[in-house]
């Protein structure tokens, strides 16, 4: 292994000697410790912390960093109390994430480092989001962002790569090549010769190095990272590597030839790089005597005080309570004499997201085809002439890192808004969505301030793919906020909401209400709150629960019905939907129908009716009864498509509930 010190006085070059050296010396004395059962698991990154120790002081102390579970010189190199992190790493109260996460699943704004979840690749399009944040703010930082070899498999590893190169960002894509993803080899990965190659499959520079040669690692990672702060691009770089143990510990290294432990045990990052400075004169046995006795106190003193400290109490008002970020204390009113006008659906959402762009100049929309072209629905026609393509971006079909990089956008102090061209579409970034904005603030206290706009429902012809009703795929989903609006008022005050709010909302416009549904419309800002129903009708015979187009659907036929006495309530928001309102009326009433155009089965109602079923059973005259949608895609032809929705059902249910 050659060294070139270049530029690197010998103050630098034994600062990265002590950097190199802390990570090993933590690592064995935690493998020591999970042998004693003191700990519970263990990633080893031994024989490869040349990369994360050269590439983290490569860069400067505001640039971000995304590291791995093998990672551990990012932290140690970014000076983490040890104490703090030890305690991270046995799930104590005092930990990054309050025993709520483990390892390096977390982040600190404090320190620019955003962890991983255990979803590999995931991070990719976050890095982009902060990137992105960084241009639109004009500032000079940078992200780095670590995947392994087989994390790089995922489909997160392309679309952020794309978008990366697409929006000119500033990202260094770090793959560590050891050859392994757990027990699959590369050639089980990726048949190409050089995983480098990859970059120009993205248009982008790709560089090759020895990872293991941490003077390499530094100064090619400084070299990049400085020409990046001027020609803001992304750049691929594969640093060549070898795991030394395990996965993690439990899992072993039978799998691998034992001549690869042997071959690359010769090319030890730290050895060889301890050698160079011994023969050159730089180090001598004193001072690294010296530099482990005090990086040894440090960590035992660490190690103490991880060991002395109690396990984390389990308290159900904390967990409950940290799980959103507190929304915004005070919200605009629509005043009763505000100026209105009438307004379709469509216009009143493009009326809210315009107005947000204004209220707040830091607020990013970005989905596909909605800038120039205003989207498939045009609600953002126009806006690129009054935001700019800046704040207004057409986006690559990659609704996955698009949806990562909302994140990345939200750790930066950015709102963002993703318009999802159908609410079907999702399912592509469905992981980024239940998985890492919901998650983010319940494990480490980051607001997420992501508004998802989901074009949904049926009633317009267009088949199994564009016309589903998902949206009881996220209200089981703890962290998310999940909206529905059924008419222009509620639309545009539920969205201004939405914006502002530091959470992640799936906010649902049903598309056949687009243009079919008008009414009055306050013409300035005004916010509605989540979690507030609104009775629609009043009515004492009978309740029915509804949001979406269910509400016109149960205000027609209770129109024919006026000796029904029947009582509307639009739920409005169903993540939280307002249990009080449902129960006063429900004892008022005796008699509940829950409505919605979602099919039956693990639909949004049966958790409605289940709450019902528990508070108000003593108040029931008849069983609380459900009606959504056949059991069944969305079909395309008219005569299914009406055969599918439970709209014809209606009055027939409405009838049998009131004769019980």
């Amino acid at each position: 292994m050659q060294f070139d010190r270049k530029n690197h006085n010998d103050a630098s070059l034994i600062a990265l000697y002590s950097s190199l050296l802390l990570p090993r010396l933590i690592e064995e004395r935690m493998l020591l410790l999970l042998r004693q059962g003191k700990i519970s698991k263990w990633f080893s990154g031994i024989g490869q912390e040349a990369i994360a120790v050269g590439a983290t002081m490569a860069l400067k102390p505001a640039d971000y960093i995304l590291p791995l579970h093998r990672n551990l010189g990012v932290f140690t190199s970014r000076d983490i109390p040890l104490e703090r992190l030890f305690l991270q790493w046995q799930g104590k109260g005092a930990g990054f994430t309050k025993g709520r996460d483990r390892s390096f699943h977390f982040g600190t704004e404090e320190f620019r480092i955003i962890g991983m979840i255990s979803h590999l690749g995931s991070m990719l399009g976050v890095a982009d989001g902060i990137s992105l944040a960084s241009n639109l703010d004009g500032d000079d930082t940078i992200s780095l962002v670590f995947s392994g070899d087989g994390g790089a498999s995922e489909g997160d590893f392309h679309e952020s790569l794309n978008v990366a190169a697409v929006w000119n960002l500033p990202v260094i894509f770090l793959v560590e090549n050891n050859g392994y993803g757990l027990s699959t080899p590369s050639r089980d990965q990726f048949a190409c010769a050089r995983f480098v190659d990859k970059a120009a499959g993205y248009g982008i520079e790709g560089i090759r190095i020895d990872g293991n040669n941490i003077l390499e690692v530094h100064d090619t990672i400084r070299q990049v990272a400085d020409s990046m702060r001027i020609d803001r691009r992304p750049v691929l770089i594969e640093t060549m590597t070898f795991r030394m143990r395990g996965h993690e510990e439990a899992s072993g290294t039978a799998y691998v030839p034992p001549n690869l432990f042997e071959e690359w045990g010769r090319l030890d990052p730290l050895l060889n790089y301890e050698r160079f400075l011994l023969e050159s004169g730089i180090l001598t046995p004193r001072i690294i005597d010296e530099l482990r006795a005090r990086h040894l106190r440090a960590i035992e003193q660490g190690v103490q005080a991880m060991l002395n400290e109690p396990e984390v109490i389990a308290n159900e008002h904390d967990e409950l309570e940290d799980l959103y970020a507190p929304a915004p204390a005070e919200l605009a009113e629509a005043a009763d004499d505000a100026p209105t006008s009438e307004r379709r659906m469509v216009d009143a959402i493009g009326d809210a997201l315009r107005q947000g762009m204004r209220h707040d100049n830091r607020l990013v929309l970005m989905g596909q085809d909605i800038a120039e072209y205003g989207g498939v629905f045009k609600v953002t026609e126009g806006f690129v002439e009054e935001f700019g393509r800046e704040r207004v971006r057409n986006t690559p079909l990659c609704e996955s890192a698009i949806l990562g990089a909302s994140l990345g956008l939200s750790l930066r102090g950015r709102a963002s808004m993703v318009e999802m061209q159908f609410a079907d579409f999702v399912s592509c970034g469905f992981n980024q969505i239940v998985n890492n904005l919901a998650k983010t603030h319940y494990r480490w206290g980051a607001g997420v301030n992501v508004t998802v706009r989901m074009p949904t429902g049926a009633g317009i012809g267009a088949g199994p793919f564009q016309s589903q009703s998902n949206e009881a795929w996220f209200t089981h989903v703890p962290g998310l906020k999940v909206v529905y609006p059924s008419n222009p008022f509620d639309a545009k005050g539920l969205l201004t909401t939405s914006l502002i709010d530091p959470n992640p909302v799936l906010f649902f416009e049903h598309k056949a209400l687009y243009r079919s549904v008008r009414g009055m419309v306050p013409e300035g800002y005004y916010n509605i709150p989540f979690g507030v129903a609104r009775i629609v009708r009043p009515g004492e015979r009978m309740t029915l629960i509804t949001y979406g187009a269910g509400v016109g659907w149960g205000m027609a036929i209770a129109g024919e019905m006026p000796e029904a006495e029947i009582e509307i309530i639009d739920l409005r928001t169903l993540l939280p939907w307002d249990s009080g309102a449902v129960y006063a009326s429900v004892r008022k009433t005796g008699r509940c129908l829950i409505l919605h155009e979602d099919t039956l089965t693990g639909g949004f109602g049966g958790e409605i009716a289940a709450a019902i079923g528990e508070e108000c059973f003593g108040d029931l005259d008849a069983p609380v009864m459900r009606l959504g949608s056949l059991d069944m895609p969305v079909p395309f032809a008219q005569p299914l498509e009406n055969l599918f929705l439970p709209k014809r059902k209606l009055r027939e249910r409405m009838e049998r509930l009131l004769a019980y």
